[in-house]
């Protein structure tokens, strides 16, 4: 049985309202579920998406790379293991928990901020390069955009993982895709994704990344050099 999101209508404003609380509940009270969860939709494949943002990186190893929205964390550690250091902000309290604790068993130390992306609390151009792996979509709202463009350097970059897709698991995978579609997550991202980025002042592109048994879509937006 296929399922499919409401139509249009009180409805469909109902149904919105119930996947924002459902998503506000797996960030904040049920973020100590988020792990399994990702894992569970994903079959596994969460992780490997995550890491494509790995792959556009061009900030020299040792540089300071801002994650926004930095979940339980796992973004944290690959960043650092490939030589990097990191500040990491999410507006979660629990996240920051989850965070703290799962750096603190893997002996890295990362600097934590509670903070919004609307508002960061940073100096211009502090970073070469900004991450952000699977976002709601306030990482391209305009307010979002601008704060994100202030805090890069000339040249540097905003990099997000915005979706993935199985390309194999048989019925599992079938499943899993109906779910997405019902709650909205294979919306208009891949078509429309890179037109506010460059509305405000980057150059931007949607680059697909094929892995073995997935497919990943990631935003990569430059921020010009200085005179160009």
């Amino acid at each position: 049985m296929s399922v499919s999101a409401p139509s249009r209508g009180p409805l469909t404003r109902a149904w919105r309202r119930l996947l924002r609380f459902g998503f506000r509940l797996l960030y904040h009270e049920l973020a100590f579920t988020y792990d399994a969860v990702s894992w569970t939709v994903s079959l596994g494949e969460w992780r490997r998406w995550q890491r494509t943002a790995l792959n556009h990186l061009t900030a020299p190893t040792g540089a300071t790379v801002l994650e926004l929205a930095h979940g339980t964390g796992d973004m944290q550690l690959d960043l650092r293991a490939a030589a990097y250091r990191t500040v990491a902000l999410d507006f979660s309290p629990q996240m920051g928990r989850l965070t703290r604790r799962k750096l603190q068993r893997n002996g890295v130390p990362a600097p934590l901020v509670r903070g919004r992306a609307q508002a960061l609390p940073f100096a211009d151009g502090a970073f070469p390069a900004v991450i952000s792996t699977f976002p709601t979509e306030f990482i391209i709202e305009p307010e979002t955009l601008c704060e994100v463009y202030r805090v890069l350097a000339p040249g540097g970059r905003l990099i997000v993982v915005f979706n993935g897709a199985l390309t194999q698991g048989g019925a599992a995978r079938q499943a899993i895709e109906a779910a997405y579609r019902a709650t909205g997550q294979r919306g208009p991202w891949p078509e429309h994704v890179a037109a506010r980025p460059e509305a405000a002042g980057f150059r931007a592109r949607v680059v697909v990344e094929e892995l073995p048994r997935s497919v990943a879509w990631l935003l990569v937006a430059e921020k010009p050099e200085e005179g160009e």
